[in-house]
């Protein structure tokens, strides 16, 4: 039995997005506690606990579909925006929100990072 489908070549079918692994770190030698909570994970701070490493340094990886998340740590039960983070956007509680863009290919990131960081020439 033959179907009429016709099937588009490899090279211009569309493709689903990958995820891609992205690293959330944190510093404080004084915290207990420390977990991210975004709109990836439904603003639950039990989905995303970050681990201690020693020497009050914290991280987590995540896997995300590219796209714009909004977040904020929570550091012994206190929500605060990233400090690492290069933007934020206030939220409705008074306080900022983290945003993170995932980019869907190594080229699009890195042009995003030449974008946004400033340029220093060597010192020689």
């Amino acid at each position: 039995m033959k179907h009429k489908h016709r099937h588009a070549p490899a090279a211009i079918r569309p493709t689903q997005p990958e995820a891609v692994n992205i690293r959330f770190d944190f510093t404080d030698p004084r915290a207990l506690a420390v977990a991210v909570a975004g709109t990836f994970n439904d603003w639950s701070p039990t989905a995303g606990a970050l681990h201690s490493t020693g020497d009050g340094a914290w991280l987590t990886e995540a896997a995300l579909l590219p796209g714009v998340y909004e977040y904020c740590l929570i550091v012994d039960g206190r929500w605060m925006p990233d400090p690492l983070a290069r933007e934020s956007v206030p939220n409705p509680f008074g306080g900022r929100n983290s945003v993170l863009k995932v980019s869907c290919s190594p080229a699009a990131a890195h042009l995003y990072e030449a974008t946004f960081t400033p340029f220093t020439s060597p010192q020689t």
